[in-house]
């Protein structure tokens, strides 16, 4: 399958479309629309398939959505899809708060892309998980939750 010519990526989120012209470099001509979508509850997988559905039925067209969340391994995962409502709600000291009670500081930053050439089509999902925990806010406070997550890999 050769990629579409021109991608529609539903966000309004600079910093994401940035890294996203970042990668994706010349293969497609990536225009960004800002959508505002329904999110059902559910996995986040289906979050992203939906989610991917609804855009390409706006658009009428091939789109990109991402969803990024951060799971606590302590709370089962939580707040995962939900982590822009609890960092709206509570902030990073908040979220870093939740796991206070807890001895496992240990979570993942998922991150999932949802493609789907149009209406009509079924999205494919593409997603990738890191390691790592949850710290003290500290550094810059411009790209979501970074200043409480501390990626655990190998450098």
């Amino acid at each position: 399958m050769a990629p579409p010519k021109q991608l529609f990526f539903i966000t309004g989120n600079k910093n994401k479309l940035a890294e996203s012209k970042a990668i994706l470099g010349d293969v497609v001509d990536l225009q960004c629309q800002a959508i505002d979508l329904v999110e059902i509850q559910g996995t986040i997988e289906e979050i992203s398939l939906d989610k991917c559905r609804r855009a390409a039925d706006a658009v009428k067209g091939p789109v990109l959505v991402e969803d990024t969340c951060l799971c606590f391994n302590a709370l089962k995962e939580l707040p995962g899809p939900y982590i822009k409502w609890f960092l709206q709600a509570v902030g990073t000291q908040g979220l870093n708060d939740l796991l206070a009670g807890f001895p496992d500081k240990s979570a993942q930053a998922v991150c999932t892309f949802a493609y789907c050439e149009g209406p009509g089509h079924e999205p494919i999902i593409f997603q990738g998980r890191t390691d790592g925990k949850i710290v003290p806010p500290r550094g810059p406070t411009n790209f979501g939750w970074d200043p409480i997550f501390e990626y655990e890999g190998k450098t």
